[in-house]
Protein backbone atom coordinates (compact mmCIF):
# COMPACT_ATOMS: atom_id res chain seq x y z
CA UNK A 1 0.00 0.00 0.00
CA UNK A 2 2.83 2.40 0.84
CA UNK A 3 4.52 1.56 -2.46
CA UNK A 4 1.29 2.24 -4.36
CA UNK A 5 0.92 5.64 -2.65
CA UNK A 6 4.53 6.54 -3.45
CA UNK A 7 4.29 5.45 -7.08
CA UNK A 8 0.96 7.13 -7.79
CA UNK A 9 1.72 10.26 -5.78
CA UNK A 10 -1.94 10.51 -4.84
CA UNK A 11 -3.30 11.52 -1.44
CA UNK A 12 -5.64 8.92 0.06
CA UNK A 13 -8.05 9.51 2.99
CA UNK A 14 -6.53 7.53 5.85
CA UNK A 15 -9.87 6.20 7.08
CA UNK A 16 -10.87 5.00 3.60
CA UNK A 17 -7.55 3.13 3.34
CA UNK A 18 -8.32 1.60 6.75
CA UNK A 19 -11.73 0.63 5.39
CA UNK A 20 -10.01 -1.24 2.55
CA UNK A 21 -8.04 -3.23 5.11
CA UNK A 22 -11.22 -4.12 7.03
CA UNK A 23 -12.93 -5.45 3.89
CA UNK A 24 -11.15 -8.83 4.06
CA UNK A 25 -10.26 -10.80 7.23
CA UNK A 26 -6.86 -11.84 5.84
CA UNK A 27 -5.76 -8.21 5.85
CA UNK A 28 -5.83 -7.79 9.62
CA UNK A 29 -5.39 -9.76 12.84
CA UNK A 30 -7.39 -9.62 16.06
CA UNK A 31 -5.93 -10.07 19.52
CA UNK A 32 -7.34 -10.09 23.05
CA UNK A 33 -5.79 -8.20 25.96
CA UNK A 34 -6.85 -8.20 29.60
CA UNK A 35 -7.59 -5.05 31.57
CA UNK A 36 -5.95 -4.78 34.99
CA UNK A 37 -6.71 -2.89 38.17
CA UNK A 38 -4.59 -2.13 41.20
CA UNK A 39 -5.06 -4.49 44.14
CA UNK A 40 -4.39 -2.42 47.24
CA UNK A 41 -3.94 -5.49 49.44
CA UNK A 42 -1.14 -7.04 47.39
CA UNK A 43 0.02 -3.78 45.75
CA UNK A 44 -0.05 -5.53 42.37
CA UNK A 45 -1.94 -5.15 39.12
CA UNK A 46 -4.57 -7.87 38.85
CA UNK A 47 -6.53 -8.87 35.73
CA UNK A 48 -10.24 -8.12 35.97
CA UNK A 49 -10.95 -11.10 33.72
CA UNK A 50 -7.97 -13.45 33.28
CA UNK A 51 -7.25 -15.30 30.05
CA UNK A 52 -5.86 -18.83 29.69
CA UNK A 53 -4.30 -20.51 26.66
CA UNK A 54 -4.16 -24.22 25.91
CA UNK A 55 -0.72 -24.68 24.32
CA UNK A 56 -1.77 -27.95 22.71
CA UNK A 57 -3.87 -26.18 20.06
CA UNK A 58 -3.52 -22.44 20.90
CA UNK A 59 -7.11 -22.01 22.02
CA UNK A 60 -8.20 -19.21 24.36
CA UNK A 61 -10.34 -19.65 27.49
CA UNK A 62 -11.78 -17.51 30.26
CA UNK A 63 -10.90 -19.84 33.15
CA UNK A 64 -8.37 -22.55 33.85
CA UNK A 65 -10.98 -25.27 34.47
CA UNK A 66 -12.58 -24.82 31.04
CA UNK A 67 -9.15 -24.86 29.36
CA UNK A 68 -8.19 -28.05 31.17
CA UNK A 69 -11.50 -29.75 30.33
CA UNK A 70 -11.01 -28.83 26.67
CA UNK A 71 -7.44 -30.14 26.64
CA UNK A 72 -8.51 -33.42 28.22
CA UNK A 73 -11.42 -33.90 25.84
CA UNK A 74 -9.71 -32.84 22.61
CA UNK A 75 -6.35 -34.55 23.29
CA UNK A 76 -7.39 -37.44 25.53
CA UNK A 77 -5.54 -40.11 23.51
CA UNK A 78 -2.29 -38.16 23.84
CA UNK A 79 -2.25 -38.67 27.60
CA UNK A 80 -4.40 -41.76 28.33
CA UNK A 81 -5.23 -45.15 26.86
CA UNK A 82 -8.73 -46.54 27.38
CA UNK A 83 -9.52 -50.21 27.91
CA UNK A 84 -13.04 -51.70 28.08
CA UNK A 85 -13.26 -54.34 30.81
CA UNK A 86 -16.28 -56.72 31.35
CA UNK A 87 -17.97 -56.73 34.74
CA UNK A 88 -21.02 -58.28 36.41
CA UNK A 89 -24.38 -56.80 35.32
CA UNK A 90 -26.46 -55.08 37.98
CA UNK A 91 -28.33 -57.58 40.13
CA UNK A 92 -32.11 -57.63 40.21
CA UNK A 93 -34.98 -57.66 37.75
CA UNK A 94 -35.37 -54.41 35.86
CA UNK A 95 -38.60 -53.72 33.99
CA UNK A 96 -38.23 -50.01 33.19
CA UNK A 97 -35.56 -47.35 32.69
CA UNK A 98 -35.52 -43.55 32.63
CA UNK A 99 -34.57 -41.86 29.35
CA UNK A 100 -33.69 -38.24 28.64
CA UNK A 101 -36.50 -36.77 26.55
CA UNK A 102 -34.13 -34.45 24.61
CA UNK A 103 -30.99 -36.51 23.97
CA UNK A 104 -32.32 -40.08 24.26
CA UNK A 105 -29.59 -41.04 26.75
CA UNK A 106 -30.49 -43.96 29.02
CA UNK A 107 -30.22 -42.96 32.69
CA UNK A 108 -31.18 -46.30 34.23
CA UNK A 109 -34.04 -47.24 36.59
CA UNK A 110 -34.96 -44.45 39.04
CA UNK A 111 -34.19 -46.79 41.96
CA UNK A 112 -30.73 -47.71 40.60
CA UNK A 113 -27.86 -46.43 42.80
CA UNK A 114 -26.19 -44.42 39.98
CA UNK A 115 -29.37 -42.81 38.62
CA UNK A 116 -29.28 -39.45 40.45
CA UNK A 117 -25.57 -38.96 39.76
CA UNK A 118 -25.99 -39.62 36.04
CA UNK A 119 -29.06 -37.38 35.86
CA UNK A 120 -27.26 -34.42 37.43
CA UNK A 121 -24.12 -35.00 35.36
CA UNK A 122 -26.06 -34.96 32.07
CA UNK A 123 -27.88 -31.80 33.16
CA UNK A 124 -24.60 -30.06 34.07
CA UNK A 125 -22.87 -31.04 30.82
CA UNK A 126 -25.66 -30.44 28.31
CA UNK A 127 -28.45 -28.33 29.86
CA UNK A 128 -26.86 -26.24 32.61
CA UNK A 129 -28.82 -23.14 31.51
CA UNK A 130 -32.11 -24.92 32.14
CA UNK A 131 -33.63 -25.17 35.59
CA UNK A 132 -32.93 -28.64 37.02
CA UNK A 133 -36.57 -29.32 37.95
CA UNK A 134 -37.68 -28.31 34.46
CA UNK A 135 -35.08 -30.63 32.95
CA UNK A 136 -36.13 -33.41 35.29
CA UNK A 137 -39.72 -33.09 34.07
CA UNK A 138 -38.51 -33.89 30.54
CA UNK A 139 -37.23 -37.33 31.62
CA UNK A 140 -39.56 -40.13 30.54
CA UNK A 141 -40.01 -43.68 31.86
CA UNK A 142 -39.71 -46.45 29.24
CA UNK A 143 -40.92 -50.04 29.80
CA UNK A 144 -39.75 -51.47 26.48
CA UNK A 145 -37.81 -54.73 27.02
CA UNK A 146 -35.34 -53.98 24.22
CA UNK A 147 -34.45 -50.62 25.70
CA UNK A 148 -34.15 -52.13 29.20
CA UNK A 149 -31.77 -54.76 27.81
CA UNK A 150 -29.78 -52.05 26.04
CA UNK A 151 -29.25 -50.29 29.37
CA UNK A 152 -28.32 -53.59 31.09
CA UNK A 153 -25.68 -54.28 28.46
CA UNK A 154 -24.28 -50.74 28.79
CA UNK A 155 -23.57 -51.22 32.50
CA UNK A 156 -22.12 -54.74 32.12
CA UNK A 157 -18.62 -53.39 31.49
CA UNK A 158 -16.35 -50.68 32.87
CA UNK A 159 -13.47 -48.58 31.56
CA UNK A 160 -9.91 -48.46 32.81
CA UNK A 161 -7.45 -45.72 31.84
CA UNK A 162 -3.68 -46.05 31.54
CA UNK A 163 -1.67 -42.85 31.93
CA UNK A 164 0.80 -42.24 29.08
CA UNK A 165 3.80 -39.91 28.73
CA UNK A 166 4.76 -40.42 32.38
CA UNK A 167 7.87 -42.11 33.85
CA UNK A 168 5.81 -45.02 35.19
CA UNK A 169 2.45 -46.10 33.68
CA UNK A 170 -0.42 -45.71 36.10
CA UNK A 171 -3.86 -47.35 36.04
CA UNK A 172 -6.88 -45.13 36.75
CA UNK A 173 -10.34 -46.51 37.50
CA UNK A 174 -12.65 -43.58 36.67
CA UNK A 175 -12.81 -40.25 34.85
CA UNK A 176 -12.65 -38.46 38.19
CA UNK A 177 -9.23 -40.03 38.79
CA UNK A 178 -8.22 -39.11 35.24
CA UNK A 179 -9.14 -35.45 35.76
CA UNK A 180 -7.28 -35.30 39.05
CA UNK A 181 -4.20 -36.93 37.47
CA UNK A 182 -4.27 -34.53 34.49
CA UNK A 183 -4.59 -31.49 36.78
CA UNK A 184 -1.60 -32.61 38.85
CA UNK A 185 0.74 -33.86 36.12
CA UNK A 186 -0.05 -32.19 32.80
CA UNK A 187 -2.12 -29.07 33.41
CA UNK A 188 0.72 -26.81 34.69
CA UNK A 189 2.70 -27.50 31.50
CA UNK A 190 -0.04 -26.96 28.92
CA UNK A 191 -2.44 -24.41 30.45
CA UNK A 192 -0.93 -20.93 30.86
CA UNK A 193 -2.37 -17.61 31.99
CA UNK A 194 -1.61 -14.74 29.58
CA UNK A 195 -2.12 -10.98 29.48
CA UNK A 196 -2.63 -10.86 25.71
CA UNK A 197 -3.07 -13.38 22.93
CA UNK A 198 -3.81 -13.46 19.20
CA UNK A 199 -5.72 -16.65 18.30
CA UNK A 200 -5.79 -18.19 14.86
CA UNK A 201 -8.39 -16.88 12.43
CA UNK A 202 -10.44 -20.11 12.57
CA UNK A 203 -9.92 -20.76 16.29
CA UNK A 204 -12.97 -21.70 18.35
CA UNK A 205 -13.67 -19.20 21.14
CA UNK A 206 -15.93 -19.26 24.21
CA UNK A 207 -19.34 -17.66 23.66
CA UNK A 208 -18.44 -14.51 25.64
CA UNK A 209 -15.28 -13.92 23.59
CA UNK A 210 -17.16 -14.57 20.34
CA UNK A 211 -19.66 -11.87 21.30
CA UNK A 212 -16.86 -9.47 22.22
CA UNK A 213 -15.09 -10.20 18.94
CA UNK A 214 -18.23 -9.64 16.86
CA UNK A 215 -19.10 -6.36 18.60
CA UNK A 216 -15.52 -5.07 18.32
CA UNK A 217 -15.28 -5.93 14.62
CA UNK A 218 -18.62 -4.24 13.92
CA UNK A 219 -17.38 -1.07 15.63
CA UNK A 220 -14.07 -1.17 13.74
CA UNK A 221 -15.81 -1.61 10.39
CA UNK A 222 -18.05 1.38 11.10
CA UNK A 223 -15.19 3.53 12.37
CA UNK A 224 -11.73 1.89 11.87
CA UNK A 225 -9.86 3.98 14.45
CA UNK A 226 -7.44 1.24 15.53
CA UNK A 227 -6.55 0.17 12.00
CA UNK A 228 -6.09 3.82 11.00
CA UNK A 229 -3.78 4.42 13.96
CA UNK A 230 -1.73 1.33 13.13
CA UNK A 231 -1.56 2.41 9.47
CA UNK A 232 -0.42 5.91 10.39
CA UNK A 233 2.45 4.53 12.48
CA UNK A 234 3.50 2.10 9.74
CA UNK A 235 3.18 4.64 6.92
CA UNK A 236 5.20 7.18 8.91
CA UNK A 237 8.03 4.68 9.35
CA UNK A 238 8.03 4.25 5.54
CA UNK A 239 8.47 7.95 4.89
CA UNK A 240 4.89 8.93 4.05
CA UNK A 241 3.39 12.21 5.27
CA UNK A 242 -0.01 13.25 6.65
CA UNK A 243 -2.15 16.36 6.31
CA UNK A 244 -5.70 17.45 7.01
CA UNK A 245 -7.98 18.66 4.27
CA UNK A 246 -10.67 21.14 5.31
CA UNK A 247 -9.50 20.66 8.90
CA UNK A 248 -11.37 17.34 9.15
CA UNK A 249 -10.21 14.56 6.80
CA UNK A 250 -6.74 13.11 7.42
CA UNK A 251 -4.92 12.15 4.20
CA UNK A 252 -1.73 10.17 3.64
CA UNK A 253 0.55 11.19 0.76
CA UNK A 254 4.16 11.39 -0.36
CA UNK A 255 4.51 14.99 0.89
CA UNK A 256 2.72 17.54 3.01
CA UNK A 257 1.15 20.52 1.23
CA UNK A 258 3.76 23.26 0.77
CA UNK A 259 2.78 26.51 -0.93
CA UNK A 260 4.82 27.57 -3.96
CA UNK A 261 5.07 31.32 -4.57
CA UNK A 262 5.56 31.42 -8.33
CA UNK A 263 5.95 35.21 -8.29
CA UNK A 264 9.00 35.21 -6.03
CA UNK A 265 10.46 31.77 -6.84
CA UNK A 266 12.56 30.77 -9.81
CA UNK A 267 10.50 28.13 -11.61
CA UNK A 268 10.09 27.07 -15.22
CA UNK A 269 7.42 28.49 -17.47
CA UNK A 270 5.72 25.09 -17.62
CA UNK A 271 5.53 24.96 -13.83
CA UNK A 272 3.86 28.40 -13.74
CA UNK A 273 1.33 27.28 -16.34
CA UNK A 274 0.50 24.15 -14.33
CA UNK A 275 -0.08 26.18 -11.16
CA UNK A 276 -2.18 28.78 -12.99
CA UNK A 277 -4.29 26.13 -14.75
CA UNK A 278 -5.07 24.28 -11.50
CA UNK A 279 -5.93 27.52 -9.68
CA UNK A 280 -8.26 28.71 -12.44
CA UNK A 281 -9.88 25.34 -13.24
CA UNK A 282 -11.43 23.94 -10.08
CA UNK A 283 -11.66 20.13 -10.08
CA UNK A 284 -9.32 19.56 -13.01
CA UNK A 285 -7.29 16.37 -13.39
CA UNK A 286 -3.99 15.49 -15.02
CA UNK A 287 -5.57 14.42 -18.33
CA UNK A 288 -7.32 17.76 -18.82
CA UNK A 289 -4.20 19.54 -17.62
CA UNK A 290 -1.97 17.85 -20.20
CA UNK A 291 -4.46 18.33 -23.05
CA UNK A 292 -4.80 22.01 -22.21
CA UNK A 293 -1.10 22.83 -21.90
CA UNK A 294 0.19 20.40 -24.55
CA UNK A 295 -2.62 19.28 -26.88
CA UNK A 296 -2.22 15.98 -28.67
CA UNK A 297 -1.62 16.15 -32.43
CA UNK A 298 -4.53 15.40 -34.74
CA UNK A 299 -4.81 11.65 -35.53
CA UNK A 300 -3.56 10.53 -38.93
CA UNK A 301 -6.26 9.94 -41.57
CA UNK A 302 -4.66 6.77 -42.88
CA UNK A 303 -7.11 3.90 -43.41
CA UNK A 304 -7.06 1.16 -40.85
CA UNK A 305 -7.33 -2.38 -42.17
CA UNK A 306 -10.27 -4.40 -40.92
CA UNK A 307 -11.83 -1.34 -39.25
CA UNK A 308 -9.70 -1.79 -36.10
CA UNK A 309 -9.22 1.24 -33.86
CA UNK A 310 -5.88 3.00 -34.29
CA UNK A 311 -3.25 2.44 -31.62
CA UNK A 312 -2.91 5.28 -29.10
CA UNK A 313 -0.25 7.76 -30.07
CA UNK A 314 2.78 8.13 -27.76
CA UNK A 315 3.25 11.22 -25.63
CA UNK A 316 4.84 14.20 -27.26
CA UNK A 317 7.90 15.90 -25.82
CA UNK A 318 5.74 18.81 -24.62
CA UNK A 319 3.31 16.45 -22.85
CA UNK A 320 6.17 14.56 -21.21
CA UNK A 321 7.62 17.85 -19.99
CA UNK A 322 4.27 18.78 -18.41
CA UNK A 323 4.03 15.39 -16.67
CA UNK A 324 7.62 15.64 -15.41
CA UNK A 325 6.97 19.06 -13.88
CA UNK A 326 3.66 17.84 -12.41
CA UNK A 327 5.46 14.85 -10.88
CA UNK A 328 7.99 17.19 -9.24
CA UNK A 329 5.26 19.51 -7.94
CA UNK A 330 3.33 16.58 -6.39
CA UNK A 331 6.36 15.07 -4.67
CA UNK A 332 7.33 18.50 -3.29
CA UNK A 333 3.82 19.06 -1.91
CA UNK A 334 3.12 22.10 -4.12
CA UNK A 335 0.31 20.23 -5.92
CA UNK A 336 -1.98 17.61 -4.35
CA UNK A 337 -3.50 14.87 -6.50
CA UNK A 338 -6.33 13.29 -4.53
CA UNK A 339 -7.53 9.71 -4.83
CA UNK A 340 -10.32 10.81 -7.18
CA UNK A 341 -7.73 12.30 -9.57
CA UNK A 342 -8.61 15.91 -8.74
CA UNK A 343 -5.67 18.34 -8.63
CA UNK A 344 -5.34 21.14 -6.11
CA UNK A 345 -2.51 23.52 -5.25
CA UNK A 346 -1.22 23.96 -1.72
CA UNK A 347 -2.78 27.10 -0.27
CA UNK A 348 -0.75 29.96 1.07
CA UNK A 349 -0.78 29.87 4.88
CA UNK A 350 -2.54 32.76 6.56
CA UNK A 351 -0.19 35.17 8.35
CA UNK A 352 -0.09 34.98 12.09
CA UNK A 353 -1.66 37.95 13.88
CA UNK A 354 0.71 40.40 15.52
CA UNK A 355 0.65 39.83 19.29
CA UNK A 356 -0.73 42.73 21.32
CA UNK A 357 1.90 44.14 23.69
CA UNK A 358 1.09 43.49 27.33
CA UNK A 359 0.71 46.37 29.77
CA UNK A 360 3.47 46.54 32.38
CA UNK A 361 2.54 45.15 35.77
CA UNK A 362 2.31 47.45 38.74
CA UNK A 363 5.12 47.15 41.22
CA UNK A 364 2.82 46.77 44.22
CA UNK A 365 0.91 43.87 42.65
CA UNK A 366 1.98 40.34 43.46
CA UNK A 367 2.23 37.92 40.50
CA UNK A 368 -0.73 35.60 40.19
CA UNK A 369 -0.18 32.09 41.49
CA UNK A 370 0.00 29.46 38.74
CA UNK A 371 -2.81 26.97 38.30
CA UNK A 372 -2.23 23.58 39.92
CA UNK A 373 -0.16 21.27 37.67
CA UNK A 374 0.20 24.04 35.09
CA UNK A 375 3.70 24.61 33.63
CA UNK A 376 5.26 27.96 34.45
CA UNK A 377 6.66 30.39 31.84
CA UNK A 378 4.68 28.88 29.00
CA UNK A 379 2.49 30.85 26.60
CA UNK A 380 0.03 29.50 24.08
CA UNK A 381 -0.24 30.95 20.59
CA UNK A 382 -3.23 30.24 18.38
CA UNK A 383 -2.98 30.94 14.66
CA UNK A 384 -5.68 30.53 12.01
CA UNK A 385 -5.19 27.43 9.87
CA UNK A 386 -5.18 27.37 6.09
CA UNK A 387 -7.72 25.51 3.99
CA UNK A 388 -5.37 22.51 3.81
CA UNK A 389 -3.87 22.15 7.27
CA UNK A 390 -0.70 20.11 7.73
CA UNK A 391 -0.28 17.97 10.82
CA UNK A 392 2.81 16.30 12.26
CA UNK A 393 3.04 12.53 12.37
CA UNK A 394 2.95 12.60 16.17
CA UNK A 395 -0.36 14.46 16.01
CA UNK A 396 -2.12 11.91 13.79
CA UNK A 397 -3.34 9.83 16.73
CA UNK A 398 -4.78 12.94 18.38
CA UNK A 399 -6.43 13.98 15.13
CA UNK A 400 -8.06 10.57 14.78
CA UNK A 401 -9.25 10.69 18.39
CA UNK A 402 -11.02 13.98 17.66
CA UNK A 403 -13.06 12.21 14.98
CA UNK A 404 -13.82 9.18 17.16
CA UNK A 405 -17.22 8.77 18.86
CA UNK A 406 -17.60 9.06 22.62
CA UNK A 407 -15.79 6.29 24.44
CA UNK A 408 -17.83 3.57 26.06
CA UNK A 409 -17.11 1.73 29.28
CA UNK A 410 -14.25 -0.68 28.63
CA UNK A 411 -15.02 -4.42 28.88
CA UNK A 412 -13.08 -6.70 31.16
CA UNK A 413 -11.28 -8.09 28.09
CA UNK A 414 -10.70 -5.87 25.10
CA UNK A 415 -10.13 -6.83 21.48
CA UNK A 416 -7.04 -5.30 19.94
CA UNK A 417 -6.57 -4.90 16.19
CA UNK A 418 -2.93 -5.44 15.30
CA UNK A 419 -0.97 -3.88 12.48
CA UNK A 420 -2.60 -4.81 9.16
CA UNK A 421 -0.89 -7.17 6.79
CA UNK A 422 1.01 -5.32 4.05
CA UNK A 423 0.84 -7.25 0.81
CA UNK A 424 0.07 -6.79 -2.82
CA UNK A 425 -3.60 -7.58 -2.19
CA UNK A 426 -4.03 -4.60 0.07
CA UNK A 427 -2.98 -2.15 -2.62
CA UNK A 428 -6.05 -0.07 -3.48
CA UNK A 429 -6.55 -0.99 -7.12
CA UNK A 430 -9.62 1.25 -7.25
CA UNK A 431 -8.59 4.42 -5.40
CA UNK A 432 -11.24 5.62 -2.91
CA UNK A 433 -13.02 8.84 -3.67
CA UNK A 434 -11.70 11.88 -1.85
CA UNK A 435 -13.86 13.05 1.02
Amino acid sequence: MARQIKLSGRAYPLFEVAGLVMQKPERYTVGFKVIKHRDEASKKDVAVQPLFVCNLDDTLWLNEEAAAEHALKAHFETFYQTEKMPCDPPKGVWTLVAQCGMTGDLLGPPNFHGYQEKLRKLHAERFSRMNFDMYKSRVKIVKDEAIVKQWTDSVSFRFEYTALNVPEPKMLQSMEEVRAHFAEVHQPSFIKQVDSFTPKADAKLPAALQTLLRVSLDKEKRFPIRIATALSNTFASMGLQFFKRDKTVVHVAVARPHHLDTENSVVSETTKKIIDHINTNLGTNRKRLVETLAPSPAPAEAAVEGGAAPAPSPLTLEQQAVLNDLHWLIHQGHVIEFASGMLETAKKPAPRPTPTPKAPKKADKQPAAPEPNAPEAVTAEVAPASATETVAVDDVAASLAEEAPAAEEAPAVEVEAEHPAVSGETTPENPPQAA
